[in-house]
């Protein structure tokens, strides 16, 4: 099972940090130039973008030559997601540069798994190989590597093998941060509790509204989240109008696309490991996902599409949730979830409803929260398919299905803090159309 740790990487001295500087900006110099030539070679009818010159020498005394090598395979890979994205239509431009000499560089490089250590303990330690150059000129010895403490609890101490490391500067946090992919032994995994049931509404504006058999509901808000994507997102507008002709960022616009990538993804991160640890201590083994298609199709607007492709990265989402539930050893499905968020539980009527902001009402009387009566409605759709394809296949079209009518416990409500997800005490109240619903739990 692959996994990763992230954890913050603090130099022991003033000299070290030095020269921890000198080492990532020397790997943002050479992405630079291995990507400028190989722009190069694009933009040329006749040109190879895989031919490119040797760097080990110019660089190989600074970083050392399995730093070098991983920046090269780096690049490679970046180039070669370009143009399968490309034949896919979803290209959106060439591999960029990591910041410029004027501007400052990004800090950033990439260590050969075999090239680094860490040391895990109540005093965590980190060890990266240097070049010589940089060895002679810090005094470090011909065998000995840099050495950096490691703070911070990562989930996967023990492992089978590690990755590629990825150490950078954060910016935003003022720190230098690691990225460690490991592999797991998947005897490590955690195993259901139960056999039960979740669907997913991902929606615009609430980001997740989840229901389970057992008769819990979660609601995660978003338009905090999401207003100050777009707040960004105007800034970012802004300080391009302002640039000269010709040039299309600058390093402020640089560091505002990071800081907006990284509080959505910390945010995202942070949702599915506490929604998928909610669900486990609900017993839930498998967690309907709502297809991405259906609500651009049924709810499209400039702002939706907004929300579901710049702001949600909804595939990127799913991956989270499915990466996290496997650490406990549950099953995500992507189901369709067309017109979930139009039907009425009470009558099944999906003409006659009406949608305004958060409400769901029909003529029938009914009124509840539209995002949980569509993660409801989902969850219940999937649960009849279960059942009516169990009966197919044992033959027993006369034998009824045991069923669990289970009634619904209040709505639990989360906000985000730019920490973690905290209930809220504005959870919404279903009327009592919606505290009984006929949830079934098929018989097992």
């Amino acid at each position: 099972m692959k996994r990763a740790n992230t954890f913050e990487v603090v130099p022991l001295s003033d000299e070290d940090e030095e020269l921890l500087r000198r080492l990532l900006d020397a790997s943002a110099a050479l992405w630079n130039e291995i990507n400028y030539e190989r722009r190069e070679h694009y933009a040329d009818p006749d040109g190879d973008v895989w031919d490119i010159s040797e760097y080990r020498g110019r660089y190989g005394g600074v970083l050392g030559a399995s730093t070098v090598q991983q920046i090269e395979r780096k690049n490679r890979e970046a180039w070669k997601s370009f143009f399968s994205l490309r034949k896919k239509g979803e290209a959106n431009g060439k591999p960029g540069y990591w910041g410029n000499a004027d501007e400052g560089r990004e800090l950033r490089t990439y260590i050969r798994n075999t090239s680094y250590s860490v040391e895990w303990g109540e005093y965590s330690r980190l060890e990266i190989l240097v070049g010589k150059d940089l060895k002679d000129e810090y005094g470090l010895g011909h065998r000995e590597r840099l050495r950096l403490e490691v703070r911070g609890d990562p989930n996967w101490t023990e492992y089978e093998k590690q990755g590629r490391l990825e150490l950078f500067y954060d910016e935003q946090a003022q720190s230098f941060r690691a990225f460690q992919p490991v592999t797991v032994d998947d005897s490590r995994l955690a195993q259901p509790l139960a056999s039960e049931e979740a669907a997913l509404d991902i929606g615009a504006n609430n980001l997740v509204a989840c229901t389970t058999t057992t008769g819990q509901q979660l609601l995660y808000e978003g338009r905090d989240l999401f207003d100050r994507f777009r707040e960004t997102t105007r800034e970012i507008a802004r300080l391009q109008s302002l640039l000269e002709e010709g040039r299309y960022s600058s390093h402020r616009i640089r560091r505002l696309y990071d800081r907006r990538t990284k509080r959505r993804d910390h945010a995202q991160d942070a949702l599915a490991r506490d929604l998928i640890e909610r669900l486990y201590d609900e017993g839930v083994s498998t967690v309907y996902v709502g297809a991405l298609t259906d609500v651009l199709e049924t709810h499209w607007s400039v702002e939706t599409n907004a929300k579901t492709h710049n702001f949600w990265a909804f595939r990127a989402f799913v991956n989270r949730v499915a990466c996290t539930a496997k650490e406990y050893g549950m099953s995500v499905e992507v189901r369709s979830e067309a017109w979930t968020s139009q039907e009425c539980p009470n009558c099944g009527s999906t003409e006659e409803t009406t949608r305004h902001r958060d409400t769901l009402t029909c003529p029938c009387g009914f009124e509840g929260h539209a995002d949980l009566v569509a993660s409801e409605t989902f969850l219940r759709r999937h649960q009849n398919s279960l059942s009516s394809d169990w009966r197919t296949r044992h033959s027993v079209s006369r034998q009824r299905q045991t069923t669990v009518t289970r009634s619904m416990a209040r709505p639990v409500c989360l906000k985000w803090d730019n920490h973690e997800w905290l209930e809220s005490s504005r959870s919404p109240r279903p009327n009592e159309e919606h505290t009984n619903p006929q949830v079934a739990s098929v018989g097992r």
